[in-house]
């Protein structure tokens, strides 16, 4: 059992995060500007409001808490939800803050939290990788604020990395669009729709790639990658997803609509294949992903343009990818 310290613990991701973590056995001290209501919080876990950017607060914290590792989770999340300057000073002066309180700490494993939206995709003046599926090896295009963010937070990381070797673990992930637990029950997404409404209408999801992840999901690979640090390379990306699409028809025939000269590159996409590749966290972790919208939707969403059966959904062999995109107080 370690004591884990978690910034950004009371939004989207983070709740789910620190409750799961907590039931996993270890201690959790959630850190952020707004109170996860007491009835809420998990039995195992801690709260502490406090805003990380005000000089010494991190330092604080965790000398008062004297955790065994550290996740940074805590951002504004929301690309263009405040002025691109402060979005940008926010988010890279929260992750600099924490990432250096901790490491002057000695806090052995330090993780933050990115984005997918770093590669750039929905750039107005147009975007193609070289390939997809998506992964950690897709050149990095950024081009808001958010997206430069959190691509320098996975940076600073490898920065601290460099400058300790492996005296103390360092790594990065990029959750892919979170939906929380309640949110299968149709409480609204980030975005303000429904997951119903996003598998109803493509044009919703398509910004994102149709990626999407279980929070619960996260909070596993978060668990899976604490356990493993030591025995990976330091300062390693990773993307966090589902197995499958947010959509109900193959990527390879809703690319072509939503993305402008993608059709060669996606016509591979077919089943349930998603844009985004988790194969490094499955090769290196052991990690897999237990939830998809055909599990966790209630009632289950039916369509006639569905995929396949659900068994036939559920047990693809393409492991193409998963992946990434936006999120809330947290993610990255």
């Amino acid at each position: 059992m370690s004591r884990i310290f978690v910034t950004g613990g009371s939004g989207r991701l983070g709740r789910s995060v620190v409750a799961s973590l907590a039931q996993a056995g270890h201690e959790v001290v959630s850190v952020d500007r707004d109170a996860i209501p007491a009835e809420q919080l998990p039995t195992g876990a801690v709260q502490h409001t406090a805003d990380l950017l005000a000089p010494g607060e991190a330092e604080r914290l965790l000398r008062e808490t004297n955790p065994d590792a550290v996740i940074h989770l805590a951002a504004i999340a929301v690309p263009f939800s405040a002025p691109e300057e402060v979005i940008f000073s926010t988010n890279t002066r929260l992750a600099y803050a924490v990432i250096s309180a901790a490491t002057d700490a000695g806090i052995p494993k330090i993780i933050t939290a990115s984005s997918p939206t770093a590669l750039g995709y929905g750039s107005p003046a147009g975007w193609l990788p070289p390939s997809f599926p998506l992964d950690e090896q897709t050149p990095p295009k950024p081009w808001n604020a958010y997206a430069l963010s959190k691509l320098i937070a996975e940076q600073t990381v490898q920065m601290f990395a460099a400058a300790q070797g492996d005296k103390i673990r360092y790594a990065a992930f990029r959750p892919c669009f979170v939906i929380s637990p309640e949110e299968w029950q149709g409480a609204p997404t980030q975005q303000g729709h429904t997951v119903r409404e996003r598998l109803a209408d493509p044009a919703l999801s398509a910004p994102a790639l149709f990626n999407y992840v279980d929070a619960r999901d996260v909070a596993d690979f978060l668990d899976v990658l604490l356990e493993k640090m030591d025995a990976i390379p330091n300062g390693q990306v990773f993307f966090v997803g589902a197995k499958d699409a947010l959509a109900t028809a193959p990527l390879a025939e809703l690319f072509p609509r939503f993305l402008p000269g993608s059709g060669l590159l996606t016509e591979h996409l077919s089943g349930t294949s998603p844009a985004f590749s988790i194969g490094k966290a499955r090769d290196l972790l052991g990690w897999e992903p237990k939830r998809s919208w055909r599990t966790e939707l209630t009632p289950p969403y039916e369509s006639a343009d569905s995929a396949a059966s659900e068994q036939a959904l559920l047990n693809d062999e393409n492991h193409a990818g998963l992946v990434p995109a936006g999120a809330t107080k947290e993610t990255p």
